[in-house]
């Protein structure tokens, strides 16, 4: 028996689509309802739907005038407000291609992209970082503030396979890509609904992450968003014991986050029963078994957890409706076709192999941005690689085994050991470098530097200069000096022996 799994037929996408008219179609059936409630502060800043629609088609007018064009890709470097969904959605709705980034690249990682992205224009909060010497047009926060007073625009409705946004993921080569996802990806997200996090109409769904993350975008508003739902985010991003106020005070049903921040729950925070949750969400990187038996344990709710990539966002997962090992991430979702292979295709059930998703996913990604040749690599006849060990068992279970290659996960993003390398590489005092991610106690595992120099270099000063250079999911949080970095017969490091190095000398 291979190890293929099969949940029935995609649902297919309705032509003509527009994805931002698809996520704000519950303005015409619930005006008045929460869409979205920011809460944390002095007041909650509360949205209808209707006025979420309102501006978002009004911003479509400001950018379409500002001498934008359909098509046109346009890069937000936008902070922690809901500028951001107003202006990704805004962008979506009259054709152009917004492509969000974390606001906390520094200038000279943003500075890279531009060289690659060339957009027609960047949208800028000025306390987000941005180069000086930007070529391309500058809408600023203000600018774009006055634009929801504008008329509205109308939604440019069209073939649900044409290019609708794009967004970064680390490649292993260190050079940030851009994945391009087409209109029709918000309509797979449909098989998240029975699949992972059975929201209805009456659910408030709080995420802890920023506006700017796709985590939070996804899941944290798209979601609540076309069930009709309540998204809730938090102000303040920081306060760990504040969110489990937030969670008890503004009857939250649904809470999700990144596998972080429920460790920083259950180890610093006062956790009790949450009696209006009915579950929570975890996504980004593999959630610890121990970890969700405590929180299950404090709270009485259980943890639902999702498997995905940027570029199929999640297809695996576990829900209220099965019932998955411990061990497990769940099943594919109802509509996906999921498989375990090698480099020849599936294999037998069972055996360990590279987690892989059907190339006709409604969900996958079109390609990646002047890259066309990656997406050819990371196919076997159907099947689109994820770069993920997994096994599958006869019931559909996929047991996560790590990742394929070197890649890294901090905070649920996922991070290239070579961009990182590059950054400290220019550092006049090392000599050689190499970075990997090691586990320093269970369930806690962060990236560790390791270089050559004359002598070991002042840890401080070394972390001040990789602030300057990486954004702070990137940054190493231990750097060790040592005599020769390990190599192998082809000359790459041996990044293994570095693991035994570390545990040795500790």
């Amino acid at each position: 028996m291979l190890s293929v799994f099969d949940q029935g037929p995609p649902p297919i996408c309705p032509s003509p689509f527009n994805l931002a008219a698809y996520a704000l179609r519950q303005a015409a059936i619930t005006p008045n309802k929460p869409a979205l409630e920011v809460i944390g502060g002095a007041q909650p800043d509360i949205w209808s739907y209707e006025r979420l629609r309102h501006c978002v088609l009004a911003i479509g007018t400001g950018l379409l005038a500002s001498g934008l064009a359909p098509g046109d890709i346009i890069l937000l470097r936008l902070g922690h407000s809901v500028d951001f969904p107003l202006s990704f959605l805004a962008a979506i709705a009259v054709g152009l291609v917004p492509v969000p980034t974390s606001a906390q690249l520094t200038a000279i990682e943003t500075e890279t992209l531009l060289k690659d992205l060339e957009p027609a224009a960047i949208l800028h909060d000025p306390s987000v970082p941005c180069p000086t010497n930007i070529r391309c047009r500058v809408i600023a926060l203000s600018e774009l503030r006055q634009m929801r007073s504008l008329p509205v625009a109308t939604f440019a409705l069209g073939d649900p396979d044409r290019l609708a946004y794009g967004m970064y993921t680390s490649g292993t080569s260190g050079s940030p890509r851009v994945v391009e996802h087409a209109h029709r990806a918000i309509w797979a997200r449909r098989m998240m609904r029975d699949g992972w996090h059975h929201l209805g109409d009456s659910d408030r769904l709080l995420h802890a992450g920023a506006f700017n993350w796709t985590y939070t975008l996804g899941t944290g508003l798209l979601d609540p968003w076309c069930c009709g739902a309540t998204a809730v985010i938090p102000e303040k991003l920081d306060d760990i014991a504040g969110l489990l106020d937030l969670l008890a005070a503004h009857n939250i049903t649904v809470f999700a986050a990144a596998p972080g921040v429920f460790r920083k729950m259950v180890t610093g925070a006062d956790l009790r029963a949450l009696p209006n949750l009915r579950h929570a969400l975890s996504a980004g990187e593999k959630l610890a078994p121990s970890l969700h038996t405590q929180w299950q344990r404090a709270t009485g709710r259980p943890i639902y957890e999702a498997f995905g990539m940027s570029e199929c966002s999640t297809f695996i997962s576990s829900c209220p409706q099965t019932t998955t090992p411990a061990e497990s991430v769940g099943l594919p979702q109802t509509g996906r076709r999921v498989a375990v292979v090698d480099d020849k295709g599936p294999i037998d059930i069972s055996k360990q192999g590279m987690i892989a998703v059907s190339r006709h996913d409604q969900g996958l990604m079109i390609g990646y941005h002047n890259a066309v040749e990656v997406m050819g690599n990371r196919l076997v006849g159907e099947w689109f690689l994820t770069g993920d060990q997994g096994r599958m068992a006869q019931s559909g279970d996929i047991t996560y085994c790590g990742r394929s290659d070197d890649m890294m996960t901090a905070g649920g993003y996922k991070i290239s050991p070579i961009e990182v390398e590059t950054a400290l590489q220019e550092h006049p005092d090392i000599t050689d470098v190499a970075v990997t991610e090691l586990e320093i106690k269970p369930d806690v595992r962060v990236i560790v530097v390791f270089y050559t120099a004359a002598a070991g270099l002042d840890e401080p000063g070394l972390k001040h200069y990789a602030a300057a250079r990486l954004a702070r999911y990137k940054q190493p949080r231990l750097y060790v000096h040592i005599p020769a970095l390990p190599m192998g017969a082809n000359n790459k490091v041996l990044r293994r022996k570095l693991r035994d190095f570390y545990k040795a000398t500790v």
